[in-house]
């Protein structure tokens, strides 16, 4: 079984976690941008945060024959911070470089008119940057929240083919696929989604345009959710081949958009030492 995780935050993890998401199988990952836990208090702490999802995750991913790619931008819950703001401003700077494959996480959290503008122009700077986007559906209201975000896609320069609506569940599914958007759906312990429940909607709507992540980030979660679902979906009948597409084939396609995608990675076995000069290079301070 081969894994694509399409939203993980591997700056929350440990090397340990990146053995494990190996040996079960993933193969390739997209972290994107989000809130650390706590205020930031300038956006310069943006910056260095941005280099190290370019150089040094890429880096600890490569050791075990994971690919790692990873979205930037200014999620909805910094939105909010004035402190913050200028970080749109910085950008497109971030934007062009090879390891980013989306615009993300943007989207809602608390629905603010700062979220509104915030989304609108990161969508922008997708359609500029002929990058997809990944949004962040809000925890709270979700329907609310979900028919808000389509309102601004579809008033945005970013086709909806080139959207994935995140964190999605059995209240927001159908109008999400009613939008034209890929569907996200975030596999996570004791809220979001569980195995159970994604094999059910996928026995109900299907495998088309679907993602599925483990969303794993500095919370009680699971980095190895992904390859549980793929378990879930064998044993209530799938096919391999819908596994590979749910799990593989769909975030490929869908961060394929960007033409960025490296999947051409050593194996674990091998990885380590090829890039022990590389690592030579990161301690040197490039």
């Amino acid at each position: 079984m081969r894994i694509f995780d399409p939203h993980i935050h591997m700056t929350s993890r440990t090397t340990d976690d990146y053995r494990a998401m190996s040996d079960a199988g993933v193969r390739a990952l997209v972290e994107p941008a989000f809130w650390l836990g706590q205020p930031r208090t300038s956006p310069g702490t943006f910056y260095d945060y941005f280099d190290a999802l370019l150089g040094w995750e890429p880096y600890r991913a490569a050791q075990y024959g994971i690919a790692h790619h990873c979205a930037i931008a200014l999620n909805p819950k910094e939105a909010n911070d004035p402190r913050c703001r200028p970080v749109l401003g910085e950008l497109p700077r971030y934007l062009v470089k090879d390891g980013v494959v989306a615009v993300g996480e943007i989207g809602y959290d608390a629905m603010t008119p700062a979220e509104d503008d915030a989304l609108a122009a990161q969508l922008q700077l997708a359609a500029e940057h002929g990058l997809p986007a990944l949004v962040h559906t809000p925890h709270r209201d979700k329907l609310t929240g979900l028919r808000r975000t389509v309102d601004v896609v579809r008033e945005s320069g970013l086709p909806a083919d080139r959207v994935l609506l995140d964190h999605l569940n059995e209240t927001t599914v159908e109008f999400a696929l009613d939008s034209g958007c890929w569907l996200g759906f975030s596999v996570y312990p004791d809220t979001k989604m569980d195995e159970d429940r994604m094999v059910a909607l996928l026995t109900t709507y299907g495998t088309e345009r679907v993602l599925v992540n483990s969303a794993a980030d500095w919370g009680r979660s699971d980095p190895l959710k992904t390859r549980r679902v793929g378990d879930a979906m064998l044993a209530a009948g799938f096919s391999a081949a819908d596994v590979d597409r749910v799990l593989w084939r769909n975030p490929v396609d869908f961060y394929g958009l960007s033409g960025r995608l490296r999947l051409d990675l050593p194996t674990a076995g091998t990885a380590a030492g090829a890039l022990h000069e590389g690592n030579s290079v990161l301690r040197g301070g490039e």
